[in-house]
């Protein structure tokens, strides 16, 4: 992974289109791919939050808060996912484009039409979303859902989408407190680890989340995930990448996917949950990555597509372990038995993960155990 050239370029366009109290209409987002447009925001300005000045001790709950403005501003990025379905003609569920936001306008719980109208004016159909008011939480979310065309199934998501992603983010991160991506759970968690390492100083929020039923069914879990992501980026400062799903923020790169059923599908086996959404919002904050730094947020968007998972399993053959090892493979993700072993009679895996190490190749080797680590207090 290597830095871009452009890690100190905070969207040129953005800037250009967005000064002082100018507003922000059709912003064209994405660089290596097809652009995606922001809704008009009638007056809506963007405002920044100071690293330094935009956390403050609330006493009353405990929690580290955004503070200064009554309005938080986040951008949704919506890549498509079941989140977002509906059903067609057939009855059947599928991502239909521009759906999405035409009809959270027509839902109380996710669209405050009184507060919009005095905010933005009666005439500003294409304002920003506004979500109602939330007791015990001190800024009213003002949010811009910009969809990506086509709507992606995250199991046909690639690096290239990942770097999509990321740039989005970075074009607008100074013009907006929070962002939350909507997403597919096929390869959320994939997503999610990705943007942890490729944004780099991030000092706001980034949360990714999905549902296992789409947000307009009767019965659905995609209202309060989408609700309970939305009321955390604009309220409280978690600078890493998050994923929010069945009531709890986890961190994003420690994620698996553990249910295609349950509407918990998600968890971190070896680290406890970030926060938890109950009848209040309840952050763990002794687990909160801070920023070390001072330094600039910046996006690596150059990725190694030549790394791969070989997952061992017994009788394994030395021919699939130096197939899988031949150029131009540069890294890998070993994943052995246990606490990190491999067969110890077997000299001939032995040999070839050594030779394809003192030829360069980057051999990192985990556990496949769901909890627990690899270890080496064994021969």
């Amino acid at each position: 992974m290597e830095n871009s050239s452009d890690c100190d370029d905070i969207g040129n366009e953005f800037r250009a289109k967005v000064n002082g109290s100018a507003s922000i209409s059709q912003v064209s987002l994405g660089s290596s791919q097809k652009s995606v447009s922001l809704s008009k925001m009638g007056s809506f300005t963007p405002s920044k939050m100071s690293d330094k000045s935009s956390l403050r001790r609330n006493r009353s709950y405990g929690n580290m808060l955004a503070s200064g403005n009554s309005e938080a501003k986040v951008l949704v990025i919506y890549t498509g996912g079941t989140i977002g379905m509906m059903r067609n003609e057939k009855n059947a569920l599928e991502p239909i484009q521009n759906a999405l936001v035409k009809n959270i306008r027509r839902f109380p719980h996710m669209h405050d039409v009184e507060y919009a109208q005095q905010r933005f004016g009666t005439g500003a159909s294409m304002a920003p979303l506004v979500l109602p008011f939330v007791e015990n939480e001190p800024r009213r979310v003002i949010y811009t859902i910009s969809e990506y065309d086509p709507l992606l199934d995250s199991s046909n998501m690639t690096i290239n989408d990942w770097v999509r992603i990321a740039e989005d983010i970075r074009q607008s991160y100074e013009f907006f407190d929070g962002f939350v991506v909507l997403h597919g759970t096929d390869t959320l968690s994939y997503t999610a680890s990705a943007l942890s390492f490729m944004l780099e100083n991030l000092g706001k929020t980034v949360i990714i989340t999905g549902s296992q039923i789409p947000i307009f069914e009767t019965r659905t879990d995609g209202k309060d995930n989408f609700t309970s992501a939305l009321i955390i980026a604009g309220n409280y400062v978690i600078p890493e990448v998050s994923v929010f799903f069945g009531s709890k923020l986890y961190r994003g790169n420690r994620t698996i996917k553990v249910s295609s059923a349950s509407l918990d599908a998600f968890d971190t086996p070896n680290v406890p949950c970030l926060a938890n959404v109950g009848i209040n919002v309840e952050v763990d904050y002794r687990l909160i990555f801070r920023p070390c730094t001072v330094n600039r947020f910046c996006v690596h968007s150059h990725l190694d597509e030549n790394v791969g998972i070989l997952r061992l399993f017994p009788s394994i053959t030395t021919a699939t372990i130096r197939a899988f090892l031949q150029p131009p493979m540069r890294g890998v993700v070993l994943q052995s038995f246990g606490a990190g072993n491999i067969p110890s009679n077997r000299e001939d895996m032995l040999q070839a993960l050594k030779d394809a190490s003192q030829n360069g190749m980057i051999i990192v080797n985990c556990t496949q155990c769901t909890t627990g680590k690899s270890s080496n207090h064994f021969k």
